[in-house]
């Protein structure tokens, strides 16, 4: 079959099957359980593994060529069986006996030519169109058929009576084609064709018009033809033949389908018709061949209503322009549409116009369409999309004298507006403006017309509403999807809008004030937008859920994160992002708040607990831990006979042999004291000297009674001058109890510096403190030494 062919059952199934059978399929929509398609798989024969609850079997375009009734009997449940476009020639409908709930059977474009009839009360549609039936296949059965809506039948020759085992159903529409119809010369045949609200006949693609039958049809509402080729010698053969179907009353609908014509002849049709009862008159993909010239047309009163060309192709290269403007232009019919042309103008009519409904899309039309154009005062609808249309002050222009204009369409051509230096002239009737698919720019909001209610301005390159915008108090829909729009419009100048379509733009922190300062939105649709995830966005995200979920169309999934990497992706209902990160006042208050409870708890801490005096002996451990380790040994080795010479009061005796030494000595340290290791006949500073030299450490108790001792200061003096003889750090000075600074003599300079200097152990008052003194005391003797005794015996 030819595309032509297959494009008119296509739009004629679209008229009537959807409209019989949607509802069945619909509710058989899982392809698992009930709907099974197997069409084009280069089938054979009827598979076998169907499904037993089969209600929709889809079987089309394969190469069936027979249909058992094993095939389709335990189908109990079936109701939807297509069958066409497949190689059966003969079909006892029998078959389909056990199959009481079939509903539609298409049985188009096969190869039948004869069938054996079987009631099947419950079909509703039944296809035999397209098939190679010499007559109508028509059996007395198919009168039993009370719920059949659609017929579609072939056949090469009619009779009269051929239909009348159906003439009493009150069918919705019925298919009859004729491509394969022959009829002698000068022979007639007639057809009658009862209770029919819609018939279709198909005639042969390539020959010319030929038919002579008279078909009559009661109460028929619409009619279609499809595949008619005319001349200027047949013409008279289509018009007689419409003359037949246009006599009754309620034929309102005639659409004509694949027209091949010349331009007289199309216009003989017109003017056949112009007086007939047809309202609608359609004509799909028509070619003008030949040649055009003027034609006179005698517009008469009519119950026309509404003409629609769609897709003309013209094989006419030198003709009049306005041979053809002129017969279009003057029509006194309320709705015009000419689409999908070659016409590169249309010519304003000359008297004030019927006009109502004009539609001429992707046409050429220019700047020019209708320029001082006064006639068309009644003109409430200009649809000018696709076509080549570039200054949108021109545009304004033209509708300045369309006093009734309420709906222009003019997306889809190449508008600019780049006048800054002029207004824009607008009918101040426009209420619906459609500028979407153009080139326009920010300046477009300078020049539009002032009452208009429902704004189209999508896929255009704008990228911001600026302040100057013309007042559009009226506004209530706004639609301006992809551009390129860094933030949501304020309400100022929109007032009233209560729908704002604004998705796949540059939004990327959207004003939380929206909802705010947009009192009337009842829609908006942002999404697909990209979103940055920040603490901006977070007041945002809180205000949508301020407002009904219907009011933001798409929440939540085309509402997704951009930026940052991390949260791409996202949902911003999944969003979340703690308020204290984004609230700079709130951060501040934590934080010195934090503060301050953590200098009262120190300050606590340090008031009931003495936490300096721990963290400063802890200090000092790990200090004398470091050094005993840095020490090398052998420099020590040799001269040692003591661990520890001990310098200290009189005063302070019973401290130091009732704790210090015992504790010391306990641990394995040896202790040099003056009264037990002084050599008798040396003197008092040679004695100093010579336990200096050989202890280790120098530990000097340091205490009030130690400032007033001569003898203490002496061998302080020479304790601190072997620190920097030897290069070593030998001092241990131990705070018995405190010593005001202005109670240390002035000469004695060397423990001023010390104290000023030198870290210090205390000794603690209390018992609990004590582990932590005798462990700095001990961290200085933590390592091994060889010492000797005045015998050189060694002793470690």
């Amino acid at each position: 079959m030819t595309k032509d062919k297959a494009s008119i059952v296509r739009s004629f199934h679209s008229v009537y099957i959807i409209i019989l059978i949607v509802g069945t399929i619909i509710q058989f929509s899982d392809e698992n359980d009930f709907a099974v398609n197997k069409s084009n798989k280069g089938l054979i024969h009827v598979p076998k593994d169907l499904p037993p609850k089969t209600e929709v079997l889809d079987i089309s375009q394969n190469y069936i060529s027979e249909l058992h009734l094993s095939d389709i009997s335990f189908l109990t449940g079936l109701k939807v069986l297509r069958l066409s476009h497949n190689r059966l020639q003969y079909l006892d409908i029998s078959i389909f006996k056990f199959n009481q709930d079939l509903e539609y059977l298409d049985l188009s474009h096969n190869q039948l030519q004869k069938i054996s009839c079987h009631p099947i009360t419950s079909l509703k549609h039944l296809d035999l169109s397209f098939n190679d039936f010499d007559a109508l296949p028509i059996c007395k059965e198919f009168g039993n058929l009370t719920q059949l809506n659609f017929l579609g039948l072939s056949a090469k020759h009619l009779q009269q009576l051929d239909l009348l085992p159906v003439a009493h159903l009150h069918l919705s529409g019925i298919l009859l084609d004729l491509e394969s119809y022959y009829v002698k010369e000068h022979e007639t045949e007639s057809l009658q064709i009862l209770n029919t609200k819609t018939l279709h006949l198909v005639f042969h693609p390539n020959n010319f018009f030929s038919v002579q039958a008279n078909i009559s049809v009661n109460s028929l509402g619409c009619l279609q033809l499809s595949n008619i080729k005319l001349n200027d010698e047949n013409c008279h053969l289509l018009i007689k033949f419409l003359s037949e179907l246009t006599r009754g009353p309620n034929l309102l609908n005639l659409t004509l389908n694949h027209v091949e014509t010349t331009w007289r002849c199309l216009v003989r049709v017109f003017q056949f018709l112009w007086s007939k009862p047809v309202e609608y008159l359609n004509i799909y993909n028509l070619t003008v061949v030949k040649s055009i010239d003027k034609e006179d047309f005698t517009y008469s009163e009519t119950s026309l209503k509404a003409l629609k060309i769609e897709h003309v192709t013209n094989r006419v290269f030198l003709f009049s322009q306005t041979a053809v403007y002129t017969v279009f232009s003057e029509m006194n019919i309320m709705m015009l549409t000419i689409s999908d042309t070659p016409f590169i103008h249309m010519l304003c009519p000359q008297a004030t116009s019927t006009f109502k409904f004009l539609n001429f899309t992707q046409n050429v039309l220019t700047d020019s369409i209708f320029q001082k154009c006064s006639t068309l005062v009644r003109l409430e609808t200009l649809i000018l999309q696709k076509n080549k249309l570039k200054d949108l002050f021109k545009v304004g222009l033209m509708t300045k004298d369309m006093p009734s204009l309420e709906i222009l369409d003019v997306s889809w051509n190449s508008l600019e507006y780049d006048r800054h230096d002029r207004n824009c002239t607008w009918a101040e009737s426009i209420l619906v403006l459609n500028l979407s698919s153009n080139i326009l720019t920010d300046s477009v909001f300078t020049c539009l017309p002032p009452r208009v209610k429902v704004l189209d301005l999508h896929s255009n390159r704008i990228a911001s509403i600026p302040e100057n915008v013309v007042s559009l108090e009226a506004l209530q829909e706004l639609n301006v999807a992809f551009n390129s729009l860094a933030h949501l419009p304020e309400c100022g100048t929109f007032s009233s809008l209560s729908v704002l379509t604004i998705d796949y733009n540059s939004i990327s922190n959207p004003s939380a004030h929206f909802f705010q300062s947009c009192q009337k939105i009842r829609s908006i649709n942002a999404g697909n937008n990209p979103f940055q995830c920040t603490c901006d966005l977070r007041e945002f995200i809180q205000s949508i859920g301020q407002v009904s979920r219907e009011v933001v169309e798409g929440w939540p999934d085309s509402y997704k994160c951009d930026y940052p990497g991390s949260y791409k992706g996202t949902l911003l209902k999944d969003f979340h992002v703690s308020p204290l990160s984004c609230n700079t006042a709130l951060l501040i208050v934590t934080i010195v708040v934090t503060g301050l409870v953590l200098a009262i708890t120190v300050t606590v801490l340090c008031i009931c607990f003495d936490l300096p005096w721990y963290l400063r002996m802890m200090c000092q451990w790990t200090q004398t831990r470091h050094r005993s380790r840095n020490i090398h040994l052998e420099k020590l080795q040799g001269t040692l006979q003591f661990h520890a010479f001990i310098s200290y009061s009189e005063h302070d005796s019973a401290w130091v042999k009732n704790e210090l030494v015992p504790c010391l000595e306990k641990e394995g340290i040896r202790i040099c004291l003056h009264e037990r290791n002084f050599v008798p006949g040396k003197s008092i500073v040679e004695n100093i000297i010579n336990c200096i030299e050989k202890s280790y450490k120098s530990i000097f108790v340091l205490s009030p009674n130690f400032v007033q001792s001569e003898w203490c200061h002496y061998e302080l003096y020479f304790a601190h001058h072997n620190l920097f003889h030897e290069g070593s750090n030998n001092l241990i000075l131990i705070l018995l109890e405190p010593i005001p600074q202005n109670s240390i003599p002035s000469k004695y300079h060397k423990l001023k510096a010390l104290m000023a200097q030198r870290t210090y152990l205390e000794w603690p008052k209390e018992k609990s403190k004590h582990g932590l003194f005798w462990a700095n005391i001990k961290a200085s003797f933590n390592v091994k030494l060889i010492l000797t005794t005045e015998n050189n015996d060694v002793k470690t």
